[in-house]
């Protein structure tokens, strides 16, 4: 019980100190929107609010657009340090992620700014805010996000030549997007632009040079057609752009930058400097002289703060199970503790680690045909389809993984006993599988009120407080109650795994005489290597020849940096409650709860909502 307690606690300061970071310690307003759109569609957004915006002083306006699979937190780096210098901030759930509707178009980020040109549109009106300078609206975003700030500013602009007005955008920042720098993009634009790009960009490889020349933003085709569009009405006069230097008019809104760091794809908005060239831009286009240096930065205590209530609150599943483990109804789950396996000789590790490496190349081999196997069989969230048939487009990929995965697994664990351990020693009385169907329903209940008070307390916290756990892309998130449905559609399968993970680390790998870290240990990596492999074999070929080994997939292998740390640590989980409980089944109950539910609300779902 003080365990518990003191998880709580601990979340409770980490998101407290989470919060003053977000509101600038007081100095700006952070509150949830939904406002209806078009097609009957909704649209979520937090608002940041300085102070010093009011209705007699007036502040600019800046929509900040995450992209694919990513929800409005996974951006709040940006709004807390635009709106710490007097700007007024709109963070958007993107269509189909986070909280706001889907979108009836299939390229929602092209058409709709994924909700932001509405949002452009109601605060040009006047009727949504009285404290903002409607000549002075923009808007940002990131990968997709984008290139719904530069759809945004080519959408503006036409409507803009046909009504003989200025742009209602006054500047977009373009990051981590080159594919629509094109002419027929670029020769309506009105706006300011702003152009960041990451130099080891992995999606490179779909620009128009090739290797590494693709993603260098001094000789790039799409930076040089950003700039002459700018400042030479589309001819192409300039050769190499000078990386940081504005060119054209503030006046005529054709002021032009481009900034090529050196990082990858999804860590560019986590980068100090990248940070700062947003910061830099937004007040030279908005004639802003802040007393707060670019390189005064503070969203990354929020990001400390996040991702310590993060680990926290997984830590917390533990004393929470425990503790109702006491309850009188859930005392009879707790079971001796089945002896270990014998202690292993030569031949027993040979077998061990033969079956060890050959789970890790069929699970790094399978995982792409998987992601390839998913196009075809759920077609309609492929293709950007609202559905109620998994609608999830890069979660079903993973799920027909674990669910293979998950099978094999059980496969060569049946195989290994069969053939050598029963033979030598193992017994399966030592598997923690002795459990009748009054037991198996009480462990499903349990799981279930775990997993409803480790979510009732996270909407709690964001009740008060209007922060979750993350770091970076990865987070913990309150959902929509349409989310329950999509949990119980994609738990069953992925549970496969789960379970299969609970019986090979308690039934294969908890071995007489072995350290518990060091068994621990090879479970995590056992459980994560096929995968991490993918990422390797992805990066050591792109530093080789600047091109990713998996190019129409890549997006699929970037989903990697978040699952990957979940694989690690699944193992130890099922092994604590293994111990609490001396069977296998509310581990892998638990944790395919709340690991899919983490899973789920940090993807896109194509939902008829």
């Amino acid at each position: 019980m003080k365990s518990l307690f003191r998880c709580i606690f601990l979340i409770i300061f980490c998101s407290a100190v989470a919060s003053l970071v977000q509101t600038s310690f007081g100095k700006v307003e952070v509150n949830s929107f939904k406002i209806d759109t078009q097609n009957g569609q909704h649209l979520v957004f937090d608002l940041y609010k300085p102070h010093s915006a009011t209705k007699d002083n007036k502040a600019p306006f800046i929509v900040v657009v995450p992209g694919f699979q990513r929800s409005k937190e996974a951006l709040s780096n940006i709004a807390i340090e635009l709106s710490r210098r007097g700007m007024v901030i709109a963070l958007i759930d993107p269509y189909a992620q986070g909280l706001s509707s889907s979108s009836r178009s299939r390229r929602s980020a092209t058409t709709e700014g994924y909700g932001m040109f509405h949002l452009v549109e109601y605060a040009f009106s006047g009727e949504f805010l009285d404290y903002i300078d409607i000549n002075k609206i923009a808007s940002t975003g990131h990968s997709m996000g984008g290139n719904a700030a530069i759809r945004g500013a080519n959408y503006f602009g036409k409507q803009a030549s046909q009504n003989n007005e200025a742009s209602k955008l006054h500047s977009v920042y373009v990051s981590g997007y080159v594919l629509t720098l094109l002419d027929e993009v670029l020769k309506d634009i009105q706006s300011n632009v702003g152009v960041s790009y990451a130099l080891y960009d992995e999606g490179a490889f779909r620009n128009e040079l090739t290797g590494w020349d693709a993603s260098n933003m001094k000789i790039a085709p799409e930076s040089l057609r950003v700039v002459n569009w700018g400042i030479n009405n589309g001819n192409e006069n300039l050769q190499e752009v000078e990386l940081g230097k504005y060119y054209g008019s503030l006046e005529n809104s054709t002021l032009r930058v481009i900034h090529n760091e050196e990082l990858i794809h999804p860590f560019q908005p986590y980068n100090n400097i990248a940070t700062a060239n947003q910061i830099e831009y937004f007040e030279t286009v908005f004639g802003i002289n802040s007393s707060i240096s670019s390189s005064n930065q503070i969203w990354q205590w929020k990001e400390l703060m996040t991702l310590i209530s993060m680990i926290t609150a997984m830590i917390m599943l533990i004393p929470l199970s425990k503790t109702l483990l006491t309850f009188g109804v859930f005392k009879s789950l707790v079971k001796e503790i089945p002896k270990a396996l014998p202690r292993q000789n030569k031949n027993s590790k040979t077998i061990f680690w033969i079956i060890f490496f050959l789970g890790a190349l069929i699970a790094c081999f399978s995982y792409i045909p998987m992601v390839d196997a998913a196009k075809y069989i759920f077609e309609d969230a492929t293709n950007r389809r609202m559905t109620w048939f998994y609608p999830q487009r890069m979660n079903n990929s993973v799920m027909l993984w674990a669910a293979f995965n998950g099978i094999i697994g059980i496969i060569l664990f049946t195989l290994s006993f069969q053939l050598f351990g029963k033979k030598h020693g193992a017994q399966s009385s030592s598997w923690g599988l002795k459990a009748d169907s009054k037991y198996i329903l009480k462990t499903i209940i349990l799981s279930l009120l775990v997993f409803t008070l480790y979510y009732s307390f996270l909407f709690l916290i964001y009740y008060i407080f209007h922060v979750d756990y993350r770091f970076w892309f990865m987070g913990v998130r309150v959902f929509q109650p349409e989310m329950l449905l999509v949990l119980a559609m994609y738990a069953p399968l992925f549970f496969i795994f789960f379970f299969s993970n609970s019986l090979r680390v308690n039934g294969a790998m908890r071995i007489e005489g072995q350290p518990e870290w060091k068994s621990m240990m090879i479970a995590g990596i056992a459980n994560s290597l096929g995968l991490f492999l993918i990422i390797l074999i992805q990066y050591i070929t792109f530093a080789k020849t600047g091109t990713v080994f998996w190019t129409t997939n890549w997006l699929s292998v970037n989903l990697l940096f978040a699952i990957v740390p979940m694989m690690f640590v699944l193992p130890y989980f099922n092994r604590y409650f293994f111990y609490m409980t001396g069977r296998v089944y509310l581990g892998p109950m638990v944790t395919t709860l709340v690991f899919i539910m983490i899973l789920s609300t940090n993807t896109v779902v194509y939902l008829p909502i």
